[in-house]
């Protein structure tokens, strides 16, 4: 695992303890955003691919909970289900049987069934994840000391934040 050095550290938790807490709540939901880019962008780059529509629909969510800052990339869209199988469990060969006569017309030619081949699983989030842990870290560093420099007018030259690559 990578290590990510922050230089400055006691000054950033200084300026975030002095901020009030919804403050502080958007400015770590900017933050997670940020810092999931890099993973979302990695996991599009490795997510199956037919048509897209899965990798389309990774998406980032924020929200607060409980006072906690959550981040998730979810798959979303119509395609958003397969990834539960592409990362996880893949399919065994299965045959896939008509539910009635208007289905039966499957690819341009009447079927009564189809087999389909199944496929094992290709995990594409947990690699993204884990090659852009550090990358993760040091954008949502990076954005915290920027949004308190611009939007709230601290000196954060001090901070330094930077990994081992």
């Amino acid at each position: 695992m990578a290590d990510v050095t922050v230089k400055g550290l006691s000054e950033l938790q200084t300026f975030l303890d002095q901020l009030p807490a919804k403050l502080e709540a958007n400015i770590m939901r900017g933050a997670l955003r940020a810092g999931m880019k890099p993973i979302q962008a990695a996991a599009k780059a490795k997510v199956p691919r037919k048509t897209g529509t899965l990798a389309d629909g990774l998406k980032i969510y924020t929200k607060v909970s409980n006072g906690k800052v959550i981040a998730r990339l979810r798959a979303t869209g119509k395609d958003g289900f397969l990834a539960y199988w592409f990362e996880y469990t893949g399919a065994r060969a299965h045959e896939i049987k008509p539910k009635n006569r208007r289905s039966m017309f499957i690819a341009g030619i009447f079927s009564e069934l189809v087999q389909h081949p199944g496929f094992k699983p290709k995990p594409f989030l947990r690699p993204a994840l884990d090659e852009q842990a550090q990358a993760a870290v040091i954008a949502a560093g990076e954005y915290i000391k920027n949004r308190l420099a611009t939007k709230e007018c601290l000196d954060t030259s001090g901070i330094m934040i930077e990994g081992d690559e």
